[in-house]
């Protein structure tokens, strides 16, 4: 009696184990999709935003070419210049064009 009390409890031991490893098998099917479709979804909303920034580059571009360029060479600046990293450029490089005023002159 004893014996198969074991037998029954071992099956439906082994019917849970099994309905466990289904669900959780479904469970990682659905959360794969999931992360798909957001990643999707993601990437088209970052390609929405691209395209929209650059229509406002090339607008700003249009509407004042030196001050648009300008602008950018701020950013850069700003990206460059505030990093604990040492940068070399010759004084002559384009790159200190509005850190240097023309009237100094360079060695």
């Amino acid at each position: 009696m004893k014996a198969e009390r074991n037998r029954i409890s071992n099956r439906y031991l082994s019917e849970g184990e099994g309905e466990k490893a289904k669900i959780l098998g479904e469970m990682e099917k659905e959360l794969a999709q999931i992360r798909s479709e957001a990643y999707r979804k993601a990437q088209e909303i970052k390609g929405q935003a691209d395209a929209r920034a650059t229509a406002i580059y090339a607008q700003a571009y249009e509407q004042d070419p030196d001050f648009f360029n300008f602008l950018k060479t701020l950013e850069t600046y700003q990206e460059t210049l505030t990093q604990k990293t040492l940068i070399v450029v010759p004084l002559e490089s384009k790159f200190f064009k509005y850190l240097i005023p023309e009237t100094t002159p360079v060695e």
